[in-house]
């Protein structure tokens, strides 16, 4: 026998059944990982939510692509073709406003989970910053939380006047809030049903031309509301100048907010628009 074919046999023998049983376990074993990665993400596949109580519902509007995702902390409606959120929301409660976990070791990453996610680089020397639509400061309750809102599909292209400015004031509002008023239901996004014309990065993401914020206190002593609109660029007057209803922020998005809350308290929080209302802690 020539030394080749002794090889080739000792080769052969290395392969044991016992062998191929473990690597299919492991091979089984990264396949099952992946899928319930997904299966995390990807809220169509997950527990079923019930729109008659679940605040935090939004129903599906017609001719905006989106996916569903939920991540630790908030979800996530997700375009893929502009590759950026439609609409983010989530709850903050005076308990989930302090933490260990700061934003100083999180790292922007790309959701390799998500068709269409955008990529870090995609925001390098774009003029734009990457803006939080979940603020880091709202998840500092847990590491997951805070790595998961540096997922970039929670993040869309801002004018750092905005990010800094007035967007930057009502997040720190909404902290007060929440301690003043109990728990807090807040939804933000991009006005996605504007024309879009400006795109950045290799994965062409749209740069939104308007901000989108509302907010209520249902369990307020007298449940509140309140909306916001923002230009991407500098608010003259801050956030005060952005204020609008609820009603208005629904009219020109298309998303009707809040539906599960009682008829009367729905239409009433909803067509509140007065920051000093909220500010005067009534």
């Amino acid at each position: 026998m020539t030394k080749r074919n002794k090889i080739y046999r000792r080769r052969r023998r290395a392969i044991t059944p016992q062998g191929a049983f473990i690597v299919a376990v492991i091979v089984m074993v990264v396949l099952v990982a992946a899928m319930l990665k997904t299966w995390g993400r990807d809220n169509t596949s997950g527990p079923t939510v019930d729109p008659t109580t679940d605040l935090t519902y939004i129903p599906t509007v017609k001719g905006i692509n989106g996916r569903e995702l939920q991540y630790t902390g908030f979800k996530v409606n997700f375009n893929p073709e502009l590759h950026i959120p439609n609409y983010v929301v989530w709850t903050l409660t005076d308990s989930t406003l302090n933490g260990p976990y700061s934003r100083k070791n999180a790292k922007f990453q790309a959701d390799t989970d998500v068709e269409g996610s955008a990529s870090p680089d995609d925001y390098r020397r774009s003029g734009f910053d990457r803006g939080h639509m979940a603020p880091a400061a709202d998840m500092k309750w847990s590491p997951e939380a805070m790595t998961d809102c540096h997922y970039m599909t929670n993040i869309c292209p801002q004018d750092n006047k905005l990010n800094t400015g007035a967007w930057s004031t009502v997040e720190n509002m909404c902290r007060r809030w929440a301690e003043r008023y109990g728990r807090l239901i807040i939804v933000c996004g991009p006005v996605v049903t504007d024309y879009m014309t400006r795109h950045i990065g290799r994965n062409d993401v749209a740069v939104p031309e308007r901000f989108f914020k509302v907010v209520i206190a249902p369990d307020a002593k007298k449940p509140k509301g309140i909306g916001f609109l923002m230009p991407n660029s500098y608010i003259e007057g801050g956030a005060q100048q952005s204020v609008v209803s609820i009603d208005q922020i629904e009219a020109i998005t298309g998303y009707d907010f809040f539906s599960s809350l009682p008829d009367e308290i729905e239409t009433e929080i909803e067509r509140q628009a007065s920051l000093q209302d909220w500010q005067r802690g009534k």
